[in-house]
């Protein structure tokens, strides 16, 4: 595993948190905004940076409102392995 993209997650309360909740269950932007209390807009830019990254993915993208999202293999492996080595108490 790439352990830039390690800190590249991890180095960003926000990208850490929306991973998380995605790996848990899928969500609409709107919904991690509130789950975050973060603006939509910050939720909306870090969404692309992990997306860009291949660590998650729009499941509707044919939608314009209402989006839904979760997270791809690439992004599951990842958070196992910041877990596994990490020994982080926060993926729960």
């Amino acid at each position: 595993m790439d352990w830039n993209l390690v800190s590249f997650v991890t180095s960003s309360k926000l990208r850490f948190k929306i991973l998380i909740e995605l790996n848990k269950s899928k969500k609409t932007p709107s919904e991690l905004a509130y789950i975050t209390k973060s603006p939509i807009s910050h939720v909306s830019s870090t969404m692309k940076e992990l997306e860009e990254k291949n660590l998650i993915k729009c499941l509707t993208p044919e939608r314009r409102k209402n989006k839904f999202y979760g997270t791809t293999r690439f992004g599951r492996e990842l958070l196992d392995f910041i877990s596994k080595e990490t020994k982080r108490k926060d993926l729960k």
